[in-house]
């Protein structure tokens, strides 16, 4: 059958790249409903409530500051080791539309712990809505991506087997939901070593989170342990910088989690 031949857009082929050097990593995931009721009460008194994607990188973030293996990589040079980072760098899927196409490109939020919500939330915003040539993130990975297909490897191999370097390109975990287009699961590939997903708001006022993660790494345990922490975290410390957020006077309707970026 004959059929028609189509140039391979730059943000494809970024993807495709991402696709090939995800593709030895030993993922494992554990998906869970967690409970965000303190959450949506805080979200709901909120003049600007920070989206979604916003409060699950600081809140990740909040767990891996307690929780050193939540900050290390594994590293294959200059020989196969664990590397831990003293802070964390958070890597978001971002999808947008160019030149009339669907694509997804990465925005990294740098120290999301120590970062005020209201900065994360803008900054997405900023990598979702700006040109593309104003996106620092975008910039870096879409030059790369130019490059001859045997310079794109080296620079892949090297941004990924160096763990110094693996933070710098690549963070030290992800996040990615589809929730804006309904509800599902996602099950990302990714270079690791942890990435989150997150669902809708269900009727009984829980999210179902989904946790993939480099199995060499950690084991299953300690991230069935984070799913009960990230809870916490979400209805206690990331709560209460949305309560000191001006309020609103009047308390609007829960909204569902694809309701913002």
């Amino acid at each position: 059958m004959r059929g028609t031949s189509r140039k391979i857009s730059l943000p494809r082929r970024l993807v495709a790249d991402l696709m090939h050097a995800s593709m030895c990593v030993p993922f494992v995931s554990l998906s869970r409903p967690i409970n965000v009721r303190g959450l949506l009460e805080a979200r709901a008194i909120c003049a600007e409530p920070a989206g979604w994607a916003a409060i699950f990188v600081k809140a990740f973030a909040i767990l891996a500051k307690g929780e050193p293996t939540l900050r290390t990589l594994y590293a294959k040079w200059p020989w196969p080791q664990l590397y831990e980072l003293p802070d964390s760098v958070g890597t978001v899927a971002i999808a947008r539309v160019e030149d009339g196409q669907d694509c997804v490109l990465f925005q990294q939020i740098r120290y999301p712990d120590a970062v005020p919500l209201t900065q994360i939330a803008a900054e997405l915003r900023h990598a979702k809505d700006a040109p593309i040539c104003e996106v620092a993130s975008f910039r870096r990975m879409l030059g790369i991506t130019r490059l001859p297909l045997p310079l794109r490897r080296l620079c892949w191999a090297l941004g990924l087997n160096f763990g110094r370097q693996r933070a710098n390109f690549f963070g030290s975990f992800g996040i990615t939901s589809v929730a804006a287009y309904g509800p599902g699961e996602l099950h990302p590939l990714s270079p690791g070593p942890f990435v989150l997903s997150y669902g809708v708001v269900n009727p009984d006022q829980t999210i179902d989170v989904v946790l993939r993660w480099d199995h060499r790494v950690c084991d299953a345990a300690l991230m069935a342990r984070m799913f009960g922490r990230l809870e916490q975290v979400l209805n206690t410390e990331i709560s209460a910088e949305l309560r000191a957020i001006v309020p609103q006077t009047e308390a609007k309707p829960v909204r569902a989690v694809g309701s913002r970026p």
